[in-house]
C-alpha cells in the first residue's frame, strides 16, 4: 500500500529533481536562453527564438524526466539526452554569432553556463554508473 503524502495548504509539492544541482543550473540556462530568445524576437527571428527556448528547456526537462524513472540506466540515458541538448544549444549560439544574429557579448555567459552544465551532467552520469 502506498503512503499518501499530503501537501500543506498554501504550499506546492516539492519534487526530488529540484534538489539536483545540475537541474538548478539547467533551469538557469533555460532562463538565460529565454532572454536571448526575447532579443531574437525583437529582431524578428521568431523561428530561431522558438528553437533556442525549446533546446534550453529540453536540458532541464530531460534531467527531471530521468529523475522520475525507477530504472538507474534509464536515468543515465535521460542525462545523456540532456547533455546532447546542451551541445545543440551551443551549436545554435555559435551559428547565430557567425550569422551576426547575436553578438559575442550576448552569448559569452550562456556558453560558459552550457560548458558548466555539460561537465556537471557528465560527472553526474559517471557517478550514477558506479
Amino acid at each position: 500500500m502506498r503512503e499518501k503524502r499530503e501537501v500543506q495548504p498554501g504550499r506546492r509539492p516539492h519534487f526530488r529533481f529540484e534538489d539536483l544541482d545540475v537541474w538548478q543550473e539547467a533551469k538557469l540556462l533555460a532562463m538565460e536562453f529565454h532572454g536571448l530568445a526575447d532579443q531574437l524576437e525583437r529582431r524578428k527571428f521568431y523561428r530561431y527564438a522558438e528553437q533556442l527556448r525549446a533546446a534550453g528547456l529540453s536540458v532541464s526537462n530531460n534531467i527531471a524526466e530521468g529523475a522520475g524513472s525507477i530504472h538507474p540506466q534509464e536515468f543515465i540515458q535521460f542525462l545523456n539526452i540532456a547533455r546532447r541538448s546542451v551541445s545543440e544549444s551551443v551549436s545554435m549560439l555559435l551559428v547565430f554569432e557567425a550569422m551576426s544574429v547575436l553578438e559575442e557579448n550576448d552569448i559569452r555567459v550562456p556558453l560558459e553556463r552550457c560548458d558548466k552544465v555539460s561537465r556537471m551532467l557528465f560527472r553526474y552520469m559517471e557517478s550514477r554508473r558506479r
